[in-house]
């Protein structure tokens, strides 16, 4: 008789649900939970947010303030320019270098503010525009540039500066300064003051025209102008610290933001996601024992409460399957039962009653021995049918390890001994809870096993694991050993190794999948370990249960 089996997607969903729920959260590492992406996510956007804030803020300052310097260097200017002839400042070619005026007496008018004039004389402003534009060569332009630059430098005047270290241009400065339309260059420059020991950061405006540098001698204006060239500087320390403080200011509310946000995502993302967690729970709880179960959908009108609808709708359909293929097992095992019983019992009563020949007899004995198996087989799949229905009951009596699987060994040894094979016990004695007869049947199962295997030495052994809460039983063999890919599927129905020896001796690879489901049945676990042509080894671990305390005299 062949079991039906589901379909494959089914079946996957099956041999999970048959195994039990896996691990909370194994194979996945906390940090990429869905949590946390969501918080690093929203976290990581409103970071750069306040950046792009931050610095569009900063930047939108720094050119307000600027430009507020900007308009306040021009006012100065044309309050200085208004001053200038007041001063009487000679030109070069003077013959009285007494009279000279200076810059000096204008400090205490313009006390926060650097200005410096360099006269150009001999040179009006449309001349000086014509010969730069007019020089073709570098060579040109550079002689242009000289002859500026000693005017410059010999007829200098200034306030607040350090006459051995005024305030230069470049030759590329001084020719985009002509060149301007206006006039005038803005520049950024470290200007060295008189007393400060380190030059102060200025912005500074400079300015080329032509200006009244002495009174009019006939009261006309602009009949005594000079060309000239203006630098007027002011210190941008003020604004480099309120820039720095408002840096600061941000930096703090960036972090606070930063952190309360992050917070915050974490907290909302754990309320969100809270009735998934909810029906995670359900759902690893829900095994082959209780498939009626169901996760609770959550009233939030989202993916969330849809998808524990879907699983409510998939588990719906496992367990009708699994119904009908607990129904399907069982029914047919009842109804094989009788007939191959009759086929064992007539093939039985014709090698008592009657005289067949050699090859009658040997076809009857196959006959019997077919169907022994097949009752065996039987009584397997009504034993698998009652497990998968929860049908199955066990017993709970206290049971001494030790003494328990010594007596199994005791019952195996002669089976042993026909295989050459040795039977010892070994490990602690532990107290625990459980069935007996089922567990009896679970162990013979592991040493039939080794003992179809090869094995000459099986070992059955148990200890209590550290908790105290535990304990472990073992079956290990000196066997050639399985391969590890095989493992797992040796749990499945039906399976057997490729070079399994069992169907030679009446295997039907079921003994496994009962023995699981009646370790399941006892809330334990049971799996195996093998090293090829080292061995196998089986380990049974169950819960001790609420056990009585035994005196020596209670032990046999």
């Amino acid at each position: 008789m062949r079991v039906p089996s589901l379909p494959r997607p089914l079946a996957g969903a099956a041999r999970a649900v048959r195994g039990g729920a896996a691990p909370t959260g194994a194979g996945i590492r906390r940090r990429n939970t869905l949590r946390w992406r969501l918080t690093q996510f929203y976290t990581a956007l409103l970071a750069a947010l306040l950046t792009t804030v931050a610095a569009t803020t900063l930047l939108i300052m720094r050119n307000n303030l600027i430009t507020g310097i900007n308009r306040d260097l021009n006012t100065i200017y044309g309050q200085f320019v208004e001053v200038l002839p007041s001063l009487n400042l000679t030109p070069f070619n003077t013959d009285n270098r007494d009279a000279v005026g200076d810059l000096r007496s204008l400090r205490y008018q313009f006390p926060n503010y650097a200005l410096q004039i360099e006269r150009l004389t001999f040179y009006d402003l449309p001349g000086v525009t014509s010969r730069l534009a007019d020089a073709d060569t570098p060579a040109e332009r550079k002689s242009l540039l000289d002859d500026l630059n000693f005017l410059r430098n010999e007829e200098r005047e200034s306030t607040g500066i350090d006459r051995q270290k005024p305030i230069t241009l470049s030759d590329a400065q001084l020719a985009e300064l002509i060149r301007s339309p206006d006039g005038q260059l803005l520049i950024d420059q470290d200007v060295q003051e008189v007393y400060p020991d380190k030059p102060t950061p200025m912005r500074v405006l400079v300015r080329l025209a032509s200006l009244s540098l002495q009174p009019s001698p006939l009261g006309l204006p602009g009949s005594n102008e000079t060309l000239a060239i203006v630098y007027v500087g002011r210190s941008v320390d003020d604004i480099q610290h309120t820039l720095a403080d408002l840096r600061n200011v941000i930096v703090l509310l960036f972090l606070a933001g930063l952190i309360t946000a992050g917070v915050g995502a974490y907290l909302l993302a754990g309320r969100a996601l809270r009735p998934l967690g909810l029906v995670q729970r359900a759902a690893e709880g829900i095994g082959g024992q209780n498939l009626t179960e169901r996760v609770p959908e959550p009233e939030t009108g989202d993916e969330v409460q849809a998808l524990a609808g879907a699983l409510n709708s998939m588990l719906g359909r496992l367990e009708d399957s699994f119904e009908a293929q607990r129904r399907f097992t069982s029914d047919a095992s009842h109804e094989l039962r009788t007939p191959v019983t009759a086929i064992s019992g007539h093939a039985s009563y014709l090698l008592r009653r009657t005289s067949p020949s050699g090859q009658q007899q040997e076809s009857l004995k196959i006959i019997r021995s077919e169907s022994e198996r097949l009752t065996n087989l039987i009584a397997s799949l009504l034993q698998l049918a009652r497990s998968d229905s929860g049908a199955l009951v066990m017993a709970r009596d206290p049971i001494l390890s030790g003494l328990f699987l010594a007596e199994i060994a005791r019952e195996l040894m002669p089976l042993a001994q026909a295989q050459n094979s040795r039977l010892p016990v070994a490990g602690q004695e532990v107290t625990f809870e459980g069935d007996a007869d089922r567990l009896k049947q679970v162990i013979i199962n592991l040493v039939s096993n080794a003992l179809k295997a090869g094995a000459r030495t099986i070992t059955l052994s148990s200890q209590p694991e550290e908790d105290g809460t535990e304990v472990r039983l073992s079956v290990t063999d000196d066997g050639p050993g399985i391969p590890g890919d095989q493992l797992d599927r040796l749990f499945d129905r039906f399976y057997r190794l490729e070079d399994s020896r069992s169907r030679d001796v009446g295997g039907a690879g079921l003994g496994l999948s009962i023995a699981r489901g009646i370790v399941e049945a006892h809330e334990g676990r049971i799996w195996l370990e093998s090293e090829l042509g080292k061995g196998t080894a089986a380990h049974v671990q169950l819960p001790v249960g609420d056990v009585p305390v035994l005196d020596d005299e209670d032990v046999p």
